[in-house]
């Protein structure tokens, strides 16, 4: 049987899933629940608090009769909030032990909602097209080149709007890292591809039936990640 060799974006899918389902799998778990963690955990905590909300709120409140598609799940969160508002959720997740800790959270009953949790990989997920995709920090440990043939690849399946993170390419965000280099391995997580917003913009103006919306950016003390929208023209 014939094989290809992984491309760079399955290479670092692949670190991903096993970060996410090795030694980080207990850090994720608290860090996403109310669990008490360090200093540096609880800024992160905190930073993906507000990014979550400033996604869910670029989205339409009424979400019946809407898909979507949340591309790198974790362990859930944003996924119940949708199917609250009435949405029908395609969760999706590499990290396998993250789905099986959402499935475990999520209530028995969500209203008019629905959540199909998957594991696999987030620009493979069944059930496309949906009306909105959301990948919330999922995207952000891939540099410039594969991130936007990632976000092509869920253009391609969204029919209204696009949400995704990334993090933004700033002196402080640079210094943050070196200096996080020093912390304990237990305090670290994959490398971030830090982005200019310039040279972003400038690939996504170029995308086919796309507009960059809006924009916003959260700092929460090591937690800086850039939001940005795509809406159909």
């Amino acid at each position: 049987m014939s094989t290809h060799p992984l491309s760079p974006y399955e290479l670092q899918r692949e670190r991903l899933a096993q970060y996410f389902d090795g030694s980080a799998r207990k850090a994720w778990i608290d860090l996403t629940s109310n669990a008490k963690v360090s200093g540096i955990r609880a800024t992160v905590r905190a930073g993906r608090d507000a990014m979550r909300a400033q996604l869910l709120g670029w989205l339409p409140q009424d979400l019946r009769r809407c898909t979507v598609l949340d591309a790198g799940c974790g362990t859930g969160s944003l996924s119940v909030e949708a199917a609250w508002r009435g949405a029908a959720v395609t969760a999706v997740d590499v990290a396998g032990g993250l789905v099986d800790i959402a499935r475990q959270r999520a209530p028995g009953f969500l209203g008019h909602g629905r959540i199909d949790w998957h594991v696999g990989d987030m620009l493979d997920p069944p059930g496309a097209p949906f009306d909105h995709v959301v990948a919330m920090d999922s995207l952000i440990h891939y540099p410039l080149d594969d991130m936007v043939w990632a976000v092509e690849r869920l253009a391609a399946r969204c029919t209204r709007s696009l949400l995704f993170t990334f993090a933004p390419h700033t002196r402080l965000l640079g210094a943050m890292h070196a200096v996080g280099q020093a912390f304990p391995r237990a305090n670290r997580s994959p490398a971030i591809q830090p982005i200019p917003p310039a040279a972003l913009r400038a690939r996504l103006d170029a995308l086919d039936g796309w507009q960059v919306g809006r924009t916003g950016r959260i700092s929460s003390g090591f937690y800086i990640s850039q939001a940005l929208e795509l809406v159909r023209r």
